[in-house]
């Protein structure tokens, strides 16, 4: 014990990933010190402040490890270190409370609810470290966080703001909650990272609701027994004769659609207390599928069929665009998957072999099967990875072919006077205009009618009018355009 003290007097070492392993052997020796419930408390406390700085500073040098999956195998190793902590924390802080017999008194009583808290806020952040790294919650985290949250709600301290902290217990508990229900993996770590701080902001917006409410389509239900998070109502009914719990998003989904329109009405992030990445397109884009995540989460549109067929990738806006340009494969990286399973409207895809390099959330891709002769272009809408050499996608079909084509830029851009883009062709029966694909952000500060520009045999310029943006992320945008249509002019008189 008196090392220790010594060490938790000394500054943090400089290397955090140091510190993290020196903060796994301080927790062990406080679990092997006979020391008093009082002396235990103070010392666990003041680990966690020193584990939480330590996760703060390597999460933020992470950020741009867990871009683009798979994450290198040192990272991932990094990453499982701090959960592991993170978890022992949790563990630690409940055990201590479980020593205390009473917590009616006052003082007991913030005791109490400041260790739940602790316990809640280490397994959330568990939780989101698996979200950041695109990776499944670790076996009986879900169950545990649970469980936590009904001691919390048996001592009547859910709705309490424990001193020191910004908080309540039940924000904590939804805040987690709500990001599973948003579908994590179907977003980069940047965007994970935002709807987590917006949650930090505003995952009060949930509300208590009953089984009666369970056919509205922004209801959602918990089973504290199971090691899982929540489920929508409209997805999947709860088990009959099951205790569990009924939330609503209605609050929370009308005050995004409130945020969205003020944004664009011209008013900044800062003014309506949004985080700043809430003005970039991708930021929009995310706000825009909260909406339906949390509003309107619906059924799944088509059924999935378990498939077992090989396919070859291409991933990438660049990528593709020099393969549909030039027609042939041979000049861009491409990598073996397999099929999983598939619907009328996409696949599951599992990596075989090849060099990935470096995919992401949000990516446009290009699929062609063994047995086909055709390119289809997809997008990718999740992605997890277990680990280094396990990497999962699945992919939305935009179309069944595309042409590279060149966005000519106003003459005032210095920088560049093009943009290399995809034109889709219209599909009858999805959709009856042709769609652009273009960077994302590229087409910002650009007027609404565009000339493109395709060389093929021959050079064929288009003027097109984009109508309508339908998808946003941090990858690319999609916009439906559709041909200029010049007005008739007036048959000369006399």
């Amino acid at each position: 014990m008196p090392s220790l003290l010594d060490w938790l007097d000394s500054p943090p070492l400089p290397n955090a990933a140091d510190e993290l392993a020196c903060l796994h052997r301080q927790l062990a020796t406080l679990r092997t010190s006979q020391v008093s419930l009082q002396q235990r408390a103070s010392i666990l406390e003041r680990l966690y402040e020193r584990s939480m700085s330590t996760v703060t500073a390597l999460l933020g040098s992470l950020a741009d490890a867990v871009l683009l999956i798979p994450i290198p195998r040192k990272t991932r190793q990094l990453i499982r270190s701090l959960q592991v902590l993170l978890q022992a924390l949790a563990e630690d802080f409940l055990t201590t409370l479980s020593l205390k017999d009473d917590h009616s008194a006052a003082g007991l009583r913030q005791e109490a609810g400041l260790a739940l808290w602790r316990s809640l806020h280490t397994l959330a952040q568990h939780l989101l470290i698996s979200n950041l790294a695109a990776s499944p919650a670790a076996v009986g985290i879900w169950r545990q966080l649970h469980q936590t949250y009904e001691i919390a709600r048996h001592l009547e301290l859910a709705g309490d703001t424990p001193e020191g902290v910004a908080s309540t217990l039940q924000n904590v508990y939804y805040s987690a909650i709500l990001l599973d229900c948003a579908q994590p993996a179907s977003f980069t770590s940047r965007e994970v990272n935002f709807v987590a701080a917006y949650l930090a902001l505003f995952s009060d917006g949930v509300s208590p609701a009953d089984k009666a409410a369970g056919q509205a389509p922004e209801v959602f239900w918990i089973d504290p027994t199971q090691d899982a998070a929540a489920f929508a109502c409209s997805r999947k009914t709860a088990p009959p004769d099951t205790p569990v719990h009924y939330f609503s998003c209605a609050r929370l989904a009308a005050r995004l659609k409130e945020q969205l329109a003020e944004l664009d009405a011209g008013a900044s992030a800062e003014q309506i207390k949004l985080p700043d990445f809430a003005e970039t397109p991708a930021g929009r884009g995310v706000l825009q599928r909260l909406v339906t995540y949390w509003g309107d989460p619906g059924k799944r549109r088509y059924p999935r069929r378990r498939q077992n067929y090989r396919a070859t990738l291409c991933s990438g806006l660049d990528s593709l665009w020099r393969l549909f340009q030039d027609g042939k494969a041979a000049t861009i990286e491409t990598s073996s998957w397999m099929i999983t399973n598939e619907s009328p409207d996409g696949y599951a895809f599992m990596h075989v072999s090849g060099k990935i390099g470096g995919i992401s959330v949000g990516d446009i891709t290009a699929i062609r099967t063994d047995s086909g002769k055709n390119w289809q272009i997809c997008i990718v809408r999740w992605a997890l990875s277990e680990n280094q050499e396990h990497l999962e996608l699945g992919l939305q079909i935009l179309a069944t072919r595309a042409v590279s084509a060149r966005l000519a830029l106003p003459s005032h851009n210095s920088e560049h006077t093009h943009l290399s883009v995809l034109i889709l062709p219209a599909i009858r029966e999805l959709r009856s205009t042709e769609m652009l694909v273009v960077p994302s952000g590229s087409l910002e500060d650009q007027p609404t009618r565009l000339v493109l520009i395709v060389e093929k045999e021959n050079i064929k310029v288009r003027e097109v009018t984009r109508t309508r943006l339908d998808e946003q992320n941090s990858q690319i945008a999609v916009f439906s355009i559709e041909p200029v249509r010049l007005a008739s002019t007036p048959p000369e008189l006399g």
